[in-house]
């Protein structure tokens, strides 16, 4: 029996999952400078649009106890958009984006981020100079939202009384 090396995990996040999320949580300026560096210059291909960005609501939904049972808490505003690259060959990427607020470029920019990065002539350089960048300022901001709520916990303890 040969035995075969198991291939090393990518570097940033692998699934489509993984980085829709990261896309929905990065600010405007944020996505346009890191697509800029990823794109290094070039100028972005064209596309259609399937959905333009439009603005809608969406029931956001919460937990009793926060794992109990479901109930409705309200609605926010979310602005979504679908797009389709243009290729001469190949399959065409489509690419999606929604993210909570008003901000229609904001999800052009992630829609277009999505297709590219679907697409193999952009994939490693989306990853390496758009998605490891943006994935690495979430987890800072996190960390330091972690730091800052670290700083007010409490500790109780009871002491035993002897009798």
């Amino acid at each position: 029996m040969s035995t075969s090396e198991p291939t090393p995990a990518p570097s940033g996040p692998a699934t489509r999952r993984e980085w829709l999320a990261i896309l929905a949580r990065t600010p405007r300026a944020c996505m346009k400078d890191a697509l800029d560096t990823a794109l290094d210059g070039t100028p972005p291909p064209e596309f259609d649009w399937l959905r333009a960005p439009d603005i809608g609501l969406a029931m956001v939904r919460g937990r009793v106890g926060g794992s109990g049972d479901a109930f409705n808490l309200g609605e926010v505003t979310v602005t979504r958009a679908t797009l389709r690259l243009r290729v001469r060959e190949g399959r065409a990427a489509v690419g999606i984006a929604v993210h909570m607020g008003r901000d229609k470029e904001r999800a052009t920019l992630a829609a277009l981020a999505d297709a590219l990065l679907q697409t193999p002539a952009f994939e490693a350089r989306m990853h390496e100079h758009l998605l490891a960048p943006l994935a690495a300022r979430i987890a800072e901001s996190r960390e330091q939202k972690r730091a800052r709520a670290a700083g007010t916990k409490v500790e109780f303890f009871t002491m035993v009384r002897g009798d």
